[in-house]
C-alpha cells in the first residue's frame, strides 16, 4: 500500500467498498434476475443490501424508481469514500484511483497480466 495511513483507515475504506460494490452489484444483477428470483447471488445481494436500503430510506427521494435505489444509497457511500475520509485524513481530496480497495485490485490484476508470457 503506497499511503501510510493507520490500518483502522484501510479496514473502513474496505467495508464502504465492499458495501458500496454489493450494492452496485444489486442494481446490476437486477437488471437480469427479478429481486425475488431464487437465484443464489440475487438472493445474498437483496438479503444484505436490504437493511442499508431501510436505513436511508428517509433520505431516498420517492421519485427514483425501486430498482435504481441501491445505486442511490451507494451513491452515499462513495461520496463518503472520495470526499470525507480524505477530510478527516487531513487532505482536500485523494483522487479518483486512490481508493485503498480499488488500488489493492487494480495492482493485482496489473502483476497478474504482467506475469502471464507470450
Amino acid at each position: 500500500m503506497s499511503a501510510n495511513f493507520h490500518p483502522i483507515v484501510y479496514i473502513i475504506d474496505y467495508i464502504l467498498g465492499i458495501i458500496m460494490w454489493t450494492l452496485v452489484g444489486r442494481v446490476a444483477m437486477n437488471i437480469f434476475q427479478r429481486e425475488d428470483s431464487e437465484f443464489f447471488f440475487m438472493k445474498v445481494f437483496v438479503k444484505y443490501t436490504n437493511p442499508l436500503l431501510t436505513v436511508f430510506k428517509p433520505l431516498t427521494p420517492s421519485f427514483i424508481i425501486q430498482p435504481l435505489v441501491p445505486l442511490y444509497v451507494a451513491w452515499f457511500f462513495f461520496m463518503i469514500r472520495f470526499y470525507l475520509m480524505p477530510y478527516f485524513l487531513g487532505y482536500s481530496v485523494m483522487g479518483m484511483l486512490s481508493f485503498p480497495l480499488e488500488s489493492e485490485i487494480s495492482r493485482q490484476i496489473y502483476q497478474f497480466f504482467n506475469s502471464i508470457k507470450f
